[in-house]
């Protein structure tokens, strides 16, 4: 039998639309409220409710939750093109490829960065959710580059809280439309959920604090290589800041990119790349860094804006 929740709505949601109020109050996404509604298992002083319709405050709300999804697995998978920069007792730290999830997730059936390790046969940490271990940072399935996992308990914890306190050092390069001006800046911008798109993000007021660095590398006729440090890491992050100034990353058109553009350079993704990632090693502190190449189809994009 589902669970359900029932409760008055609180002040803090009131004149909200469905979808988002309860999503707020219950933490599911607006995709999960929005069929929940169509359901008719959203209602309000007992009168089920669609998603567009509006929160009353102290009205009665009740919630039949959906079931309880399977924990994900863990499959051992092969993932071609993905290399391992270094391994220790500690970390293992990977040259991501596009294309390839960090971990598994509900809806993702292609290639994943711990069922490759898994394949390849190292150690990862049991830290974590099941379908998660080891794994203290993510990158966007179609953005490329380095990426680090932890191989023990200690490095688990030690590494998620560095990147929780933002010590660690995460660099981006970004090959945007147009020219930034200034050449050199800070864009900070709180990132939201998209209204009506639980699946994209935007600049929004009511977004979480989000701080974006960065500092032109090479100007192109149609746009620039930008060096990008992240001082938060938001879903989405460098892609909704550049887009917002109208500047968004080439080949991104799900973030409005030029469609001809991308066609033109060859891309199939957003030109992404994280470069490098240095840190404080869990074993003695030391700091190290690591490095990632320009993968082909991103460096073909930067020869064909200098061949010009």
């Amino acid at each position: 039998m589902r669970e359900s929740r029932a409760m008055p709505v609180p002040d803090g949601v009131d004149g909200l639309r469905v979808d988002a109020g309860v999503s707020r109050i219950l933490g599911l996404s607006r995709t999960i409220v929005a069929t929940l509604a169509e359901s008719g298992d959203v209602t309000l002083d007992g009168v089920a409710v669609g998603k567009s319709e509006r929160l009353t405050a102290g009205s009665w709300l009740e919630v039949i939750l959906p079931e309880p999804a399977r924990p994900l697995e863990i499959e051992a998978q092969p993932v071609e093109g993905m290399d391992v920069i270094y391994s220790d007792a500690d970390i293992i730290v990977v040259d991501k490829p596009a294309g390839v999830a960090a971990h598994p997730s509900q809806g993702w059936t292609g290639p994943t960065v711990i069922g490759g390790l898994a394949a390849a046969g190292f150690r990862i940490s049991t830290s974590g959710p099941p379908e998660r271990k080891g794994i203290v940072q993510r990158l966007d399935v179609g953005t490329s580059g380095v990426m680090v996992v932890a191989a023990s308990e200690r490095a688990y914890t030690l590494l998620k809280r560095a990147f929780k306190y933002r010590t660690v050092d995460k660099r981006y390069h970004a090959l945007v439309q147009g020219h930034l001006d200034p050449p050199l800046g800070t864009i900070d911008a709180p990132i939201g959920r998209s209204p009506g798109n639980d699946w994209k993000f935007a600049v929004t007021s009511s977004g979480k604090p989000s701080v974006t660095h960065y500092d032109t590398v090479e100007m192109f006729a149609s746009g620039s290589l930008l060096d990008v440090h992240l001082e938060t890491g938001r879903t989405h992050q460098i892609r909704v800041h550049f887009s917002a100034l109208h500047h968004p990353c080439c080949g991104d058109l799900t973030y409005g990119a030029d469609p001809v553009l991308a066609d033109r350079l060859g891309l199939q993704r957003q030109w992404l790349h994280a470069r490098s990632l240095g840190f404080a090693h869990p074993a003695d502190g030391r700091h190290v860094e690591f490095t990632s190449p320009y993968p082909d189809d991103l460096q073909r994009a930067l020869d064909i804006l200098r061949a010009q």
